[in-house]
């Protein structure tokens, strides 16, 4: 679990992309020098070049600012914030900045999540059908763990998953993901349960599943 706690004195910094064609406000949003901190539930608060604090509240679309409290314009500390969380440097509501414990880039998981943190490129949930990338057998995935490959040991052969032959070159610290093969699970009563690295398997699209079934 690696979650990225937001720091109470972040810097005031700019992220500016190129703005000729944006509007002034927009323009500014991305220019000026702004801190923006989180607080509870939908708000933010969002420090200025000028020193000037205003309480920001995206679930409302508001913001204590003379801009938007008496002019009603969607003023560049609500813009900043939408900045912010599309670049990821703060959570969306009700959401933690993490680390992807598969592939170790940032991305956002539930407040309450349990363990693994996985990206949306990374993440397969019980039920997902997957593929394996080194036999191609179709298989149904049916746990995830917060076991690395080379601490995970199977019984029948006595030896980690990372140690696994049919393993080799895939990372020893991969989270280990449980899976039945799907034929398997269509016609046996207890399927049985093998352990894979995370990377090994591949998430099969709907229209994969579709063409397959058309073939």
């Amino acid at each position: 679990m690696t979650l990225i706690e937001p720091t109470a004195d972040r810097q005031s910094t700019a992220l500016a992309p190129d703005l000729r064609s944006l509007p002034d406000r927009a323009a500014r949003a991305w220019t000026e020098r702004m801190a923006v901190r989180p607080r509870a539930d939908s708000t933010y608060t969002v420090t200025t070049e000028s020193d000037s604090t205003y309480l920001v509240d995206i679930g409302q679309h508001a913001c204590s600012c003379p801009d938007n409290r008496i002019r009603g314009e969607h003023c560049k500390h609500l813009r900043r914030v939408a900045i912010e969380i599309t670049a990821k440097r703060i959570a969306p509501p009700g959401k933690d900045r993490a680390t992807c414990d598969a592939c170790g880039t940032v991305t956002f998981v539930a407040a309450d999540a349990r363990t693994p943190h996985l990206c949306g490129h990374c993440r397969l949930e019980s039920g997902d059908i997957v593929r394996d990338r080194e036999t191609g057998d179709r298989l149904v995935v049916t746990g995830i763990t917060d076991t690395p490959a080379d601490d995970w040991t199977i019984e029948a052969t006595d030896e980690t998953v990372a140690d696994y032959d049919t393993n080799d070159g895939y990372p020893a610290n991969d989270l280990v993901v449980l899976a039945t093969y799907l034929s398997d699970a269509v016609s046996a009563t207890e399927p049985r349960e093998y352990a894979f690295p995370l990377s090994r398997l591949r998430r099969v699209e709907d229209a994969e599943l579709v063409d397959s079934k058309n073939q």
